[in-house]
């Protein structure tokens, strides 16, 4: 079946209040540092980029995604924005873009990206007629650029000042010439923050344009508190007005955006639905691969009192479940670990000890074990505080946000630590 492109509500006006679009959360993690971003804030009546109230792993995505179509069926577009970026969680974004192409093969796909990551999976996306990619350019030059970013980390290394801005600008628009290449839409986001960059918005547009941009949204920044941006005012719908004006001699304008967050869902400027983010909090309950009969997590504790021993110190591991009558957790039985030493053969056997739960819960975990076990369905969740609360938390979709450590999932901490 051919795609509609004329379907998609971001890049065509006239078809946003005839057909929605899904954000699929699925990339927490992000691989540089916005000196207006934070997305440790989510308040289910603000929209703007960055915020989520679950996060999905690939499998759960796509059962969201049919439970999703079903209460909305003029759904025509599946997206990727995060909440960090999707290209810093690769694996995840494109395991989630070929779930959904298999399923349905009629959708329209797009990722929304900083463009840091792009250029090594351009050429997948195109073979899974990732119709749309949007990327956020907010400078050319890197003067401006480095007082917009704060870090930015590539290849495991981090970059800051004009380094980092050079960096990231360069990869932004070599991957929107290879986007144009392979014949993919492409829009550019530059966010308007004034006194930083409102005087340079025209030269990102004549830039993008020549490189074969399809259309350009200059959004208004959004003031957020706890940045480093947070004294800087938004800037006035004049200013936006003007500038709007200025770059559309350059290029289409999107006028409609509204700031979406990396969950929304439905008709663009309309409020997710109550049910629709109920289905959400159903999907995020689920085994990573919801398919699995996994009822139980797993446990690291010095004591049965906390959560509190590394993942790879634990000589046996505590084992729950979860009483949907009493809305409790309920200890099930206590398991002995593998052998130490071993290497990756200690952690596969681990995986197979842990094989009927959808998680682990220790203080710590080393990225080889972490590994193993996500690659069986097996999350592994860094936190400390009290096993119930940590578990009937979980099994019951509440936010237990305060009890993860810096390496978590759910937000980025803002220093780089965790954020590759």
């Amino acid at each position: 079946m051919a795609l509609k492109l004329e379907n998609h509500p971001c890049f065509n006006d006239a078809s946003r209040h005839t057909f929605g679009r899904i954000h699929l959360p699925v990339a927490p993690k992000c691989n540089i540092q916005c000196n207006y971003c934070n997305r440790k804030f989510d308040c289910m009546n603000e929209n703007r980029p960055g915020v989520s109230s679950k996060l999905l792993s690939p499998g759960q995505a796509l059962h969201y995604l049919k439970a999703a179509v079903e209460l909305s069926p003029n759904i025509s577009v599946v997206g990727i924005a995060g909440p960090g970026d999707p290209f810093a969680n690769p694996d995840e974004t494109m395991e989630t873009l070929r779930l959904v192409r298999k399923e349905y093969p009629e959708m329209l796909l797009c990722v929304a990206t900083n463009g840091l990551n792009l250029l090594p999976y351009i050429d997948e996306l195109a073979e899974l007629e990732v119709s749309h990619v949007t990327i956020t350019i907010n400078a050319i030059d890197p003067a401006v650029g480095a007082e917009i970013y704060a870090w930015v980390r590539h290849e495991k290394k981090m970059h800051r000042d004009i380094e980092a801005a050079e960096l990231l600008i360069g990869k932004q628009l070599e991957g929107l010439k290879e986007l144009k290449a392979r014949g993919i839409t492409a829009k550019v986001n530059t966010i308007i923050i004034p006194g930083v960059n409102d005087h340079h918005v025209e030269t990102v547009a004549r830039t993008v344009a020549s490189l074969g941009a399809d259309i350009l949204n200059c959004l208004p920044y959004y003031n957020t508190k706890e940045t480093v941006f947070e004294n800087i005012d938004e800037p006035t719908p004049a200013m936006v007005t003007e500038i709007q004006k200025t770059t559309s001699e350059y290029l289409p304008q999107m006028k409609h955006c509204a700031r979406c967050r990396a969950d929304a869902v439905g008709i663009i400027g309309e409020m997710n639905s109550d049910d629709m983010m109920e289905k959400l909090s159903e999907a995020s309950r689920l085994p990573k691969n919801p398919d699995d009969n996994r009822p139980y997590l797993a446990v690291a504790s010095m004591e049965g009192v906390l959560v509190n021993q590394h993942l790879g110190e634990a000589d046996r591991f505590l084992i729950y479940g979860f009483d949907s009558k009493s809305n409790t957790c309920r200890f099930i039985e206590t398991r002995p670990a593998p052998p130490t030493g071993g290497g990756n053969e200690r952690w596969e056997a681990l995986a197979e000890l842990f094989s009927d739960c959808r998680g682990v819960l220790s203080s710590g975990a080393g990225g080889s074990p972490t590994k193993v076990l996500n690659a069986s369905g097996i999350e592994v969740m860094v936190l400390e505080g009290v096993i119930e609360d940590a578990i009937g938390g979980i099994f019951r979709g509440e936010d237990i946000r305060h009890m993860t450590k810096n390496t978590s999932r759910h937000a980025c901490s803002g220093t780089g630590g965790g954020c590759g």
